[in-house]
């Protein structure tokens, strides 16, 4: 399902990457937060906390980054992506 989720997302406005995520998610402007089943403990963590104060749907993607960057459209690992 998160799979789904992820793919309907990409067509709206999007975000990637943990620093502007955390930044965005602070500010209470992230919808939802994709990330890749090895996203470092910590980031995920204070998404995590973050998230929880906003209500923000976290799902886990059961996909490595770079699989995750081809998703996005990127020739770059991504760990992270957030929907506005």
């Amino acid at each position: 399902m998160s799979l789904k989720e992820l793919k309907k997302a990409l067509t709206g406005t999007t975000v990637i990457g943990s620093k502007r995520t955390i930044k965005l998610l602070k500010q209470g402007k992230v919808k939802k937060v994709f990330l890749s089943s090895n996203c470092r403990e910590d980031i995920k963590k204070r998404i995590e906390y973050y998230g929880s104060l906003g209500n923000v749907e976290i799902y886990e993607i059961k996909k490595q980054p770079l699989e995750l960057g081809n998703l996005c459209k990127k020739s770059y690992a991504v760990s992270v992506v957030s929907v506005l």
